[in-house]
């Protein structure tokens, strides 16, 4: 049976609200289905028939009884052989026909146009910006720019964050391991648009399936469009009928066969879960739009107004009529301003949720021996995990001094040998942490595993403006590296995903700083358009690297090169130089028709030398000044002008505000008894094209990384050179001391290069390092631990041994993931109770449309439950680790560092109260006070501040930060603010304190 326009309506609704997922218990369904059944009530009680009411006073007549006077009256006339239009009686009932209305009709019409509105935007979990200006036409919004970038979805987050797309893995209750693994997801050969426009699918591996590996199930998948249109949930379907009839294990059939019902599916297998909830976190939401209600209500009016309202239609001189027919318009709009305010709700909901600072799930160090002080040596060399991993990352069994247990000489001797905290217990690491000051400065490195843009969010409090050098390399969004991506929306999500990270990323620049981008010609354009659009005042230059002289096939071209797009601000010096495979030395004495001293004033100076060294240069001489002489002895320094041999005036070739910067080029020469200086030319402008060998990937990447770990652990890392130079090309990195930040991390080579930049000239440049990929834990952060260690690797073991000093800190984040699942909406009684009875029907309706999500959420511990800061050190989420989700205990403490901009001098313990020092970014010093408030009472919080001679009122402390109500006295500061904060307050107020990037 036709389904009406009102169910499809509903139908329509359900799907929008997420009702039509039932069996998903993540994320976004996950709370939703919490809300099911009151949602549902709502509109086929509630919303739904507002659209018949709106039109019940038009019904003056019962139109079914007057339709049914008319057609016996026609009979009866008929009978007579009588004309009715000469019928004074079928005139009049016809009239009031024509005046009547159609109430069904009506409201097919509304629904109607409200299921092709809301159609039209709602996709797959998202909403999409295509703006119809007339059939198969699209509008986009300009606002007179001179070049516009505009994109399918613009104006929306990329979310789709999950490694689940290539690797997604679950275990059975036996704990055996079952992997659903990605074999090819290609956006088809050749590039094809054709197919690259079609719905793909995941799709069983025909040529091999099902393959059991070392006691674990593998199950095989291609991601690609079709040859047969068919839903993805048939595709499960055949799946699941082919996996269970090919399994030849039985205990693997039985325990795959594993009934986990629903209520709407008592049959379900774990399979079965298993397999949908990997394919529809692969399918729904991609995005969050940044302004949904905003949107949809200018489309709404769009819609009404181009495609609704007909100048034809509107029969001014039947004032009814007329009347009906706005009527029907108010009720369109009416009815779906309250769909919109209630998808706005769930998409604000969930932007709140997505821009929010994230938690620190964990933080540890990793520090070289040398650091490290004798007295926990003991502790150490009896720690069994850490000779575990000593033995596994740097095979110290291979040495000849290594025994069990480990002898203090053996440590002393292996100094740079690092510890991991985590294989430490707290009180280990609270002591050993006690002894460094001014710990911030003394770590050189960060390594954070963590979404980028949630962790760009989390670190922008402390390093905004404070990086020399940004370094991206992004996935290229080739066949081999493309991201995730709604069907057909390939470059169009891509866009969106490098738009806000970038965006964040460039504040984080310092003004003399460079934002380095690695791309290939897939992205390349769209890249330096984004580029343009959002950094409009920067210089953006393009380099070629030959970084695969055998090339990649393509349709026409071998492609051999990649890309690397420097932006910096419009300033010189920048960019520095460098070495010349040639020098050569020329008078740095200018010569020739340009050469006099008037066409320069700022270029005529002394330059100081004493035993033959240059030792400074003097000031612009005056006009009236006039050496008479190249050479001009004071004491033991001879000041040495631009003054030719015929005394004539000159000047040097670089002004004097420029000339320190190239002291190392200049030399003293000595001729007939005076002194001239002259310029060896060792340096020279960087070229665009680099093509020396050492940047070919292969070979200083590839084997290079496979090497340091010992086998194939990572597709495609770049050559370590290649990044090394492309940092070393900014001027700020040069200095030896520097912040570099890379937030695509990889393997981790930026972190390699600068290490060993540091340890070839001493020099204390940092790095933090930030990637998502479960091979942080496998790659990067072992690969660092390595080249620490040692500079120079051979099938994953040492073969120097020449190591570095070090300590780097590694940290882990609460993802976007685990911030909707520990989302709980809870209502109270007085809510409840106000909502079934004392709450007006309209009052009920604006709250479950607009307000339902943000009040019931209030408490879910991802939005900070206030009432567990009374021990703070015991706060626990449920967490995603790996193949399990787990409750896990938070890090308050360092993530209030974060919010904060805490650089960190001290952390320290006394009696359980955690003490922190340090300096914000306004240079105010701070003391942050954490304790167990069951355990440590404001009393007791009054006498540790005594016996530590802490004093509110003295200058050592600009604030004070304290959880938990006390009776600390307070004042207010010059800047006019308290000077003891709570941290509650302060923590929530930052963690929320969010804006559109």
């Amino acid at each position: 049976m036709a389904l009406t326009q009102q169910q499809k309506f509903i139908d329509l609704l359900k799907e929008i609200f997420q009702f039509d997922q039932a069996d998903l218990d993540f994320g976004i369904y996950r709370i939703m289905n919490q809300k099911r059944d009151e949602i549902n009530s709502f509109l086929n009680n509630e919303l739904v028939p507002q659209v018949r009411s709106a039109f019940e006073k038009y019904k003056d007549a019962d139109i079914e009884e007057v339709k049914q006077q008319i057609n016996d009256l026609e009979q009866q006339l008929n009978d007579m052989g009588v004309a009715k239009e000469s019928s004074e009686k079928y005139l009049t009932l016809n009239e009031k026909l024509h005046q009547s209305v159609d109430i069904s009709a009506l409201e097919n019409e509304v629904f109607s146009d409200l299921t092709n509105f809301f159609r039209r935007y709602y996709h797959e979990g998202d909403f999409l910006s295509l703006r119809r200006y007339k059939k198969d036409v699209y509008a986009i919004p300009y606002e007179g720019e001179e070049v516009k970038l505009h994109w399918a979805n613009a104006d929306q987050y990329y979310v789709k964050t999950s490694e689940y797309f290539r690797d997604y893995s679950f275990k059975l209750p036996s704990g055996k391991t079952v992997h659903f693994k990605l074999v090819e997801a290609s956006t088809e050969q050749n590039n094809n648009k054709e197919q690259d426009d079609k719905e793909r699918r995941f799709i069983l591996y025909e040529q091999e399936p099902i393959n059991e590996i070392d006691g674990e199930l593998y199950i095989y998948f291609e991601y690609k469009a079709p040859e047969r249109k068919q839903t993805q949930q048939r595709f499960n379907v055949e799946t699941l009928e082919h996996i269970f009839s090919n399994v030849e294990n039985i205990e693997w059939l039985e325990e795959l066969q594993t009934l986990s019902p629903t209520e709407k599916n008592k049959k379900r297998t774990l399979l079965e879960k298993y397999l949908i909830d990997y394919t529809a976190r692969n399918t729904f939401d991609y995005f969050i739009h940044k302004d949904l209600g905003g949107f949809l209500r200018r489309e709404l009016d769009f819609f009404i107004k181009n495609e609704i309202m007909h100048l034809d239609d509107l029969d001014t001189e039947n004032e009814q009529r007329f009347e009906q027919y706005l009527s029907k318009i108010k009720v369109i709009k009416n009815i779906g301003h309250k769909i919109i305010a209630f998808v706005e709700q769930i998409e604000n909901f969930q932007k709140r949720l997505w821009l929010k600072k994230k938690f620190v799930v964990e933080s540890e160090y990793c520090i070289t021996l040398d650091k490290i002080p004798l007295e926990f040596y003991e502790e150490i060399a009896q720690n069994q995990e850490q000779i575990d991993e000593w033995i596994n990352l740097f095979s110290i069994n291979d040495l000849n001094e290594f025994t069990y247990p480990l002898s203090h000489e053996f440590l002393s001797q292996n100094k740079y040998l690092l510890i991991d905290t985590k294989f430490f217990n707290e009180t280990f690491k609270e002591r050993l942490l006690s002894h460094f000051e001014d710990i911030d400065n003394q770590v050189d490195g960060e390594l954070i595993h963590s979404e980028n843009f949630q962790a760009l969010n989390t670190l922008k409090n402390k390093y905004e403006e404070e990086i020399d050098v940004i370094y991206a390399d992004p996935p290229y969004n080739a066949a081999s590296s493309e991201i995730l991506y709604k069907n057909a929306f390939k470059h169009s999500s891509w866009i969106s995903f490098m738009l806000d990270r970038m965006s964040m990323a460039g504040t984080f620049k310092k003004t003399d700083g460079a934002l380095i981008t690695a791309i290939d010609e897939n992205e390349f354009v769209n890249l330096l358009q984004l580029l343009n659009d959002k950094f409009p005042q920067w210089t953006k230059t393009c380099l070629s690297i030959i970084h695969n002289p055998a090339g990649v096939q393509g349709d026409n071209f071998s492609y051999n090169h990649e890309y690397a797009i420097f932006s910096f601000e419009n300033k010189k010096n920048i960019i520095g130089k460098t070495e010349r495979t040639e020098k050569s030395e020329e008078a740095f004495r200018d010569w020739g028709g340009t050469s006099s001293r008037s066409l320069a004033k700022n270029c005529f100076y002394p330059i100081y030398v004493k035993d033959k060294e240059i030792i400074g240069f003097g000031d612009v001489c005056p006009d009236d000044f006039h050496p008479g002489s190249s050479n001009i002895v004071k004491d033991d320094v001879i000041e040495v002008y631009p003054v030719a041999e015929n005394g004539e005036e000159r000047k040097w070739v670089f002004a004097r505000n420029s000339v320190e910067a190239i002291i190392d080029d200049l030399y003293v020469k000595e001729s007939n008894g005076l002194l001239s200086i002259t310029r060896i030319k060792s340096k020279t402008s960087y070229k665009t094209v680099w093509t020396d060998k050492r940047y070919y990937a292969n070979i200083y990447g590839s084997k290079l990384l496979n090497n340091i770990m010992g086998s194939k652990k990572f597709d495609f890392p770049k050559s370590l050179y290649t990044v090394q130079d492309c940092l070393n090309a900014v001027n700020l990195f040069r200095k030896k001391k520097s912040i570099t930040l890379d937030y695509f991390a990889g393997s981790g080579t930026t972190g390699h290069a600068v290490i060993d930049m540091n340890r070839d000239d001493e020099g204390d440049r940092k790095y933090i390092l930030i990637e998502m990929g479960e091979y942080f834990n496998t790659v990067t952060k072992p690969r660092i631990q390595k080249v620490i260690y040692s500079k120079d690797w051979k099938d994953g073991k040492p073969v120097s041994r020449n190591g570095i000093s070090q300590m780097f800190k590694y940290m882990k984040l609460e993802s976007y993931e685990d911030t909707l699942n520990n989302i709980e909406l809870q209502r109270t009684s007085q809510q409840q109770e106000a909502m079934e009875s004392a709450m007006s029907s309209d009052a009920r309706e604006e709250y479950l449309l607009s307000y339902m999500l943000d009040v019931e959420s209030e408490g879910s511990s991802s939005l900070l439950n206030i009432d567990s800061f009374n021990n703070p050190f015991n706060y626990k989420m449920l967490i995603q680790d790996g193949m399990e989700t787990r409750r896990t205990k938070i890090d308050l403490v360092e993530t209030f560092n974060y919010l904060i901009g805490l650089y960190v001098n001290t952390i320290d313990t006394f009696q359980g109260i955690k003490v922190i020092t340090g300096t914000l970014r306004t240079g105010e010093e701070s003391l942050i006070i954490w304790r167990n408030m069951d355990e440590v009472s404001n009393e007791k919080l009054e006498n540790f501040f005594k016996k530590q001679e802490y004093n509110t009122k003295d200058t050592e402390f600009d604030r004070i930060y304290v959880n938990g109500d006390n009776h600390l006295e307070n004042m207010k500061t010059d800047v006019d603010q308290w000077k003891v904060i709570l941290i509650e307050e302060e923590f929530k107020r930052l963690m929320f304190d969010v804006h559109d990037v």
